[in-house]
């Protein structure tokens, strides 16, 4: 095949980086072509011999020369049967596949991978099951929106609270984290299952934890601020959370959580940065509420699409909210500390006239929640009756 194309090496070996530039020649090279190679380093000729033979190259020595490099069939075929996992911009038709293979693993999307690797088991791999158009958007919104819980909550502003409110909002906050242990724990679980190429969806789930964790940390460190014990946790709270935890669907687990329980708690987040008794309690709540109204939008926006592709889907969701009411039936829902406290949050003082305000207040901001459920299981799609009846079913705990 006419004359050897030439590389010097210099006195660069093949272990000190000569092989890039070798393997960079041979790229080039047509099935049967042949490279001719020339370097001082005293072991290239050797190194040479044994990196074709472990390549599937041939190997010819020649005078004057290290040695001559003639590309196999085998190297070159290596790539035979590769596939390209995707596209990396979701929005490129095709750049998606509605159900990528196991054999692409954990590849990025967009690469080209090698036919023969390992297959992974991803339950959750179906474009359909997982996918909001959303994603990306929130996933950026959800990266820039980051706030370090040391610098953005004024934890050395001076304030002083009576024992009885303080005992109050230790209450809500104990409440508070063990809804956002659940919350947690929820989408970590999914998280594991999700096949990769659904990489923005990950990222946002993955962001999504992250959320939760920090939202127990500032949580925790206000309660035990100046308390040595947090408040009660009660039977009925947990089996409500334990309902969350166990729900093994993706879509039903993503509707009770984040457009049923989290949404729920934009409410009462709203609630508790109005009534917050001091100013460190009040930035908690509002930093809390923006990173929940992101997993509310992202709940809402996946569940959109998967009932546009699934008309099975709005039952077995009516159904979730049922079958869970029915197995909270003999638990006591939310407990009364967690009510009392509310209503002493929103009275401020502890003057009869006070705590009718503080309890109205309360009444008013259950209300709102079913109200708000009601509203976002509209926009949903449920008919209006089905709406009002799955809203009002919703556990008494909240979440």
């Amino acid at each position: 095949m006419g004359h050897p194309a030439p590389l010097d090496l210099a006195d660069l070996g093949l272990d000190r980086g000569g092989l890039l530039l070798l393997k960079r020649a041979l790229a080039g090279l047509p099935v049967g072509a042949t490279l001719a190679v020339t370097g001082a380093s005293p072991e290239l000729p050797i190194h040479l011999r044994a990196w074709c033979r472990q390549a599937g190259h041939g190997f010819e020595p020649a005078a004057e020369v290290a040695g001559v490099v003639r590309v196999g069939a085998a190297a070159a075929g290596r790539w035979q049967g590769a596939e390209q996992a995707g596209g990396p911009d979701p929005r490129v038709e095709g750049a998606l596949a509605a159900r990528p293979p196991a054999r692409w693993g954990v590849a990025a999307r967009g690469a080209v991978v090698e036919a023969g690797g390992p297959s992974f088991s991803f339950g959750l791999d179906d474009l359909d099951q997982v996918w909001s158009d959303d994603a990306g958007r929130l996933y950026a919104q959800a990266a820039a929106s980051q706030w370090d819980p040391a610098t953005a909550i004024p934890w050395e502003a001076p304030f002083e609270l009576p024992d009885e409110v303080e005992d109050a909002l230790v209450q809500v906050l104990t409440y508070l984290i063990e809804n956002e242990n659940a919350a947690l724990l929820v989408p970590a679980r999914f998280l594991g299952r999700l096949h990769p190429h659904f990489r923005e969806v990950m990222q946002l789930l993955a962001v999504q934890v992250a959320d939760e964790a920090r939202h127990v940390e500032v949580f925790t460190r206000r309660a035990t601020r100046r308390r040595q014990c947090l408040g009660l946790s009660t039977v009925g709270g947990q089996a409500s959370l334990q309902t969350l935890f166990e729900e093994p669907d993706f879509a039903l687990a993503s509707f009770l959580l984040s457009v049923m329980g989290e949404g729920t708690f934009l409410s009462l987040l709203a609630f508790l940065e109005a009534h917050a008794p001091d100013p460190v309690t009040r930035a908690i709540m509002r930093l809390a509420a923006q990173d929940e109204a992101r997993h509310v939008a992202f709940g809402m926006a996946h569940l959109q699409r998967h009932l546009r592709h699934d008309p099975t889907l709005a039952a077995r969701l009516a159904a979730s909210v049922r079958r869970r009411h029915d197995a909270l039936a003999g638990t006591a829902g939310l407990n009364d500390e967690v009510f009392d406290a509310l209503v002493v949050l929103a009275a401020g003082a502890w003057t009869p006239a006070a705590i009718a305000r503080g309890h109205a207040a309360v009444l008013m901001l259950q209300a709102e929640m079913e109200a708000g459920r009601r509203g976002r299981m509209l926009k949903l799609g449920f008919a209006a009756d089905v709406a009002a009846e799955l809203a009002g079913l919703h556990t008494r705990n909240f979440m």
